[in-house]
């Protein structure tokens, strides 16, 4: 795929060093401050006692979004950062596909993990220098700041920038680039603080305020309100993003998005985009996810997350109906790694995550967030449905630190050469090895043009691995599960290395 418009990238800006440019911030008067801080602006700034606390703005049918940028204001920064970077360590416009418009870039993220797309990785190239610019909010008044991980990503030299325009050197405590928030901390006392609130009280269609220096333009406010919430994005499940229309541009990233009554509820991290540029849809990371995190870092300087071991995907109606489901929802269980937790626990491609620990799985994401953010070791309790009824697992957690283990091939699926339109063969011995099958599955050597797998998307060279999650090896068992006439069934197929569920009606 050469070009793709459409990208989901972290709203940094930056700078390279070649024609000797800066990235800092334009040097614009403190907007947000009165004419008594214009007037004192150049004069020598003293650390000031510590503030009172933010008091709770009072409930009204209009948020107040002066009084907010006038008590929260002080406390959003900016942030600088300074490195050097080569080709190796970021995926480069010219060896991933990116729009020219993203060449000098380093933050962005082009749809990490999602299936089809590959990077390819330069090699041996000299390390170039970079500034860029972000954002970030005071959560304690002795300099401990929350930020982007992806802001101070291979930074050297990392500037915190007050609201009174006063700069300090910070100090990466940890970032944790799973969830992509980062903590900092600066030398100085009495810092004003951000009051911080609770994500899961938002409801969609509340209203949200956004400030930050997009562009490098400090101290930039935007409102919108919350158009949902849970999203999970390519490369990003762990984290239940907030999704809001508040205007994010580069230069937002790592700064606060606050709640109507002037609560920090989210860290603004990334926008949609086709153009690199807002277009209504920016994320964030919520708040209870990134002080969780914190904690974590402040405490040993790094975080940990669980690992489960399987991929999912969402289960949509016709999924639901082919594994007899009431209600397209849950986590379908597409692959299951060798040696993970979810394999000692028993799981198997073709369950149905309903619950986690007594939560709801409305949705893939939903299960990837919750697993992320429990602790390694930590015991979880699955419902999962399979074979038409609900059963209950007990999974003892992994870590995500440790190494990857190939998938497991336990369940394969197949397709019928009639009903379905497919001509398929069992796989030879290297074609096992390359597909990592272990002798399961059968090879899709044609379709019928207008056939039902066809129409569903199934492609020639895809290998079939089951049927409504029961494996398949041979011809004989396609036609024994298909036996009953149904209406519709889901196939899941390896395709170049990736594992999903695919469902296809049957007339």
């Amino acid at each position: 795929m050469k070009t793709v418009s459409t990208v989901l990238i972290t709203a940094g800006v930056t700078t390279a060093l070649v024609a000797a440019g800066s990235a800092g911030a334009l040097g614009l008067p403190a907007l947000f401050k009165g004419n008594a801080a214009a007037d004192t602006a150049s004069a020598p700034a003293t650390p000031s006692a510590t503030p009172a606390p933010v008091a709770p703005l009072p409930p009204g049918s209009v948020p107040d979004y002066r009084a907010i940028v006038r008590q929260a204001g002080p406390a959003v920064v900016g942030v600088t950062v300074a490195g050097t970077r080569g080709q190796e360590d970021s995926d480069s416009s010219a060896s991933s596909g990116l729009p020219p418009e993203l060449e000098n870039d380093p933050f962005f993220q082009f749809f990490r993990g999602m299936p089809g797309f590959q990077f390819r990785r330069g090699g041996g190239s000299p390390k170039t220098p970079f500034r860029g610019q972000g954002s970030g909010f005071i959560i304690s008044a002795d300099g401990l700041i929350l930020t982007n991980a992806h802001v101070v990503r291979d930074a050297k030299d990392v500037t915190v920038k007050l609201s009174d325009r006063r700069e300090f050197a910070a100090k990466v405590l940890g970032s944790d680039p799973v969830t992509d928030v980062a903590v900092l901390r600066i030398d100085a006392k009495g810092l004003p603080a951000v009051r911080l609130g609770d994500a899961s009280t938002l409801e969609v269609g509340d209203p949200v305020l956004a400030i930050g220096a997009p562009y490098g333009l400090e101290q930039t406010a935007t409102q919108g309100i919350v158009s949902a919430k849970g999203r999970s994005l390519p490369g990003d499940s762990a984290v239940p993003f907030i999704q809001t229309d508040a205007a994010v541009n580069p230069g937002n990233s790592g700064g606060p998005l606050f709640d109507g009554t002037g609560a920090v509820v989210g860290i603004n991290a990334q926008i949609y985009s086709r153009s690199g540029g807002f277009q209504g849809l920016s994320f964030a990371i919520p708040i209870n996810v990134a002080l969780q995190v914190k904690d974590q870092i402040v405490a040993t300087g790094h975080a940990r997350h669980g690992q489960l071991g399987v991929m999912v995907q969402d289960v949509n109606q016709a999924l639901a109906e082919s594994f007899g489901l009431a209600q397209p929802e849950g986590a379908l269980v597409a692959r299951v790694n060798k040696g993970s937790a979810a394999e000692k626990a028993g799981l198997q491609p073709g369950d149905v995550i309903l619950e986690a620990n007594g939560q709801r799985v409305i949705q893939a994401g939903t299960l990837s967030s919750l697993i992320s953010l429990a602790a390694p070791g930590s015991t979880v309790t699955l419902k999962i449905w399979r074979d038409q009824r609900a059963q209950t697992l007990r999974a003892q957690l992994g870590s995500a630190d440790d190494k990857p283990n190939p998938p497991t091939s336990a369940s394969d699926s197949a397709d019928e050469s009639n009903r379905l339109g497919l001509r398929v063969r069992p796989l030879t011995p290297q074609e096992q090895r390359q597909a990592g099958t272990d002798g399961n599955g059968l090879l899709v050597e044609g379709l019928d043009g207008s056939g039902a797998a066809a129409r569903a998307g199934v492609e020639p060279g895809d290998v079939l691995l089951s049927i409504n999650g029961k494996p398949i090896r041979s011809l004989d068992e396609v036609r024994k599960i298909l036996k009953d006439q149904p209406k519709q069934v889901a196939l899941l197929i390896r395709r170049q290395g990736d594992t999903l569920f695919v469902p296809v009606p049957l007339k």
